[in-house]
This record gives C-alpha cells, structure tokens and sequence, in this order.
C-alpha cells in the first residue's frame, strides 16, 4: 500500500499516461506532424521527419520548434496533428471508478491541446470526473519540461504542489515537478512509442531514473488501487 493520504490534488499526463502507451496513438500525431512539417517548410517528408525530431529534443515539443525558429501560428498545427483514429483506446471501467474514489481535485496536463484533451477524455468516459484540463495553449505554447510551464499551470488552477501529485510517462517532465514539491509516479511500459531521439525517448523497464521519480508502475489503475 502507498499512502498519500496528505495529498488531494491529483495530476495526471494524458498521453501514454491515461490510456497505455500500447494503444499507440502516438503513431498517428507522428506521421501527421511529419506531413505537417513537410507542408509547411516545403520539404521532403524525410528531411520534415529530421526537423521534427530536432525541434522536439530541442525544444521540448515539435511545436515549440516551429514556432521559436519560423514564427509559426500554432493553431493550424494542433487542429490538423491531433486528429486522430480513439478507437485503439480500450474501454477502461476500472481506471474511472479509480480516479473516481480519489479524494480531492484532479486534473489533466498535456503538451497537446486543449481539444485532444476534451476528445480524449470524452472517449474514455472520464471527463466528468476532472476539474480542469490544461493544454499547450493555456501555456502560451511553453512545453512541459520548462519550469515556468508548471508554475502557469498552477496559477490556473491555484494549485498547491506539496499538496498534488503528478503523473506521467516521460521522466524528465517529472523533475521539474518534484522540484516543486510535488509527489510524482512514472507510468512506465514496455513499448519504446516514441521514434524520437535516445536522449529525450521515455523510460522503459530497466532503465535508470532520476531521484526526482517517487514512485513508478506500469499500470495506473492498479497503483490508484493501492493507495490508502
């Protein structure tokens, strides 16, 4: 049993986190943000594909990239890469009565958009459990892992992180977290989903981690489950 009983704010990634990194969304806003980049640079779909993987190890999103080095609008990006096929998503009963049975507030931070939140959510059958979700827009379009990306968060929802905990998939946007005084849980899987660059890949079964990760599973309704 894990007891967090002095925490009721409950924070939770959406990608890879919510749902299982098998389902393989990610494919999907993969292939659409290469199309994307190809389109908008007038490249080639293998050199769009280069650009794409640097801007997101660089900049922390593809997005950020684009719009840090080309000036980009960033609303035609987000409507056309987040577009995607749900159906992968399983019907997942015991996740919503789970995070139905925790006390206090919960909510959903992405680096995706507000919308693919609510769409992904609304799949799920589990936004009428949240208080608020908060996409990149509501950022100003500044990324998880940036520090000032998490403070904006909770001055959104006047968030108090020594009282939150975090959940994610990928490591490096947990440490900023614990730094602020949040409890954080890697949902972790076996499946590499994310064809980026080895230094800012997530982490898998095996692989080292930092201090910063208080705890990690490769399930989440099972670790809300044992909760006291």
């Amino acid at each position: 049993m894990i007891d967090l009983t002095d925490r009721n704010i409950w924070v939770f990634d959406l990608d890879n986190t919510l749902y299982p990194a098998e389902c393989d969304l990610f494919a999907q806003i993969d292939v659409k943000m290469t199309d994307f980049v190809a389109g908008f640079l007038g490249l080639d779909r293998s050199e769009a594909r280069a650009i794409q993987k640097k801007y997101y190890a660089e900049h922390g999103t593809t997005l950020n990239g684009l719009m840090t080095v080309h000036n980009m609008d960033p609303a035609d990006f987000l409507a056309h890469v987040h577009e995607i096929d749900l159906s992968p998503i399983p019907a997942m009963p015991k996740l919503a009565d789970r995070i139905q049975a925790l006390p206090g507030q919960k909510f959903i931070y992405t680096n995706g958009s507000k919308r693919h939140a609510e769409r992904v959510s609304d799949h799920m059958g589990l936004s009428h459990l949240f208080d608020g979700s908060f996409g990149i827009e509501d950022s100003l379009y500044t990324p998880k892992p940036e520090p000032v990306a998490y403070d904006r968060f909770c001055n959104h929802f006047d968030i108090a992180p020594h009282r939150s905990v975090f959940f994610e998939d990928l490591a490096r946007n947990l440490i900023p977290a614990h730094q602020m005084g949040f409890k954080t849980v890697l949902v972790q899987s076996d499946k590499d989903w994310s064809h980026e660059p080895e230094s800012v890949r997530p982490a898998i079964s095996g692989d080292d981690l930092p201090p910063e990760i208080d705890y990690v599973t490769d399930n989440l309704s099972d670790f809300l489950h044992s909760l006291v």
